[in-house]
């Protein structure tokens, strides 16, 4: 097994976090700084045989999955950032250790999933696998059904094109979109290329899970039978 692999199995963070890690000479090998190309040994148990640690600290099993969904408010900052008194990290449960799968920015709000499953996070986050994210945004002033069709077909800004996405509006100054993408503030951007400002940005939904009646600021654990859908959904 890869080491980045096991890394997001152990609950360090997703994999693209452990390759910081370990990019970051944080990851000790059997005494050794870790390489990325350094493989993993295990038994038949699929306990592991090497010796690793993160900044010195042993880290010995694998942790048992968890995930939870979060309903991130206004001024949370999703970097896990122990110094930032906004940081989500003050909000999260001792154990199990959890990290968001991607981002929401500081001034938007809704759905954020929380997990320790590495591969699930890597399937949902690669640009490659197109999962889908739903959002409700209101706009500074209403909008026209031309913008509809602008935002449908794809915006360019910077040196960007967006992709085709479906956009339904919602009234006059507010529509749903959902987006297979993950650009850097991708909505806020298309619509200041529209001539447009976002008042309110919300993520309602992750792929086939959703927020119902969970409360601004609260976190829950996902029910067995919204981890075997979303698990199934990522699959191909």
């Amino acid at each position: 097994m890869r080491l980045a692999k096991y890394l997001a199995q152990c609950g360090i963070g997703s994999r693209r976090e452990a390759c910081r890690l370990i990019e970051a000479g944080r990851i000790t090998l059997n005494g050794h700084i870790a390489r990325h190309t350094d493989p993993i040994h295990l038994d038949e148990s699929l306990n592991c045989l090497d010796s690793i640690e993160l900044d010195g600290a042993p880290i010995t099993q694998t942790e048992t999955l968890a995930y939870w969904v979060f309903n991130k408010a206004v001024g949370t900052d999703c970097r896990l950032l122990e110094q930032d008194e906004t940081s989500l990290v003050h909000l999260l449960p001792k154990a199990p250790r959890l990290y968001p799968v991607g981002r929401l920015d500081k001034d938007s709000r809704g759905l954020l999933l929380l997990t320790n499953d590495g591969e699930l996070t890597h399937k949902l986050m690669h640009p490659s696998f197109a999962h889908s994210k739903t959002y409700h945004v209101r706009l500074n002033r209403p909008f026209t059904d031309e913008f509809v069709e602008q935002m449908a077909s794809g915006v360019r800004y910077k040196d960007l094109q967006t992709l085709p996405c479906q956009v339904r509006r919602l009234s006059s100054d507010s529509f749903e979109i959902v987006l297979t993408q993950g650009l850097n503030r991708q909505i806020r951007r298309m619509s200041s290329a529209l001539g447009y400002k976002v008042i309110d940005l919300q993520r309602v939904a992750l792929m086939t899970l959703t927020l119902e009646s969970l409360a601004e600021g609260a976190m829950r654990p996902l029910t067995p039978q919204e981890v075997a859908v979303l698990k199934t959904a990522v699959t191909f």
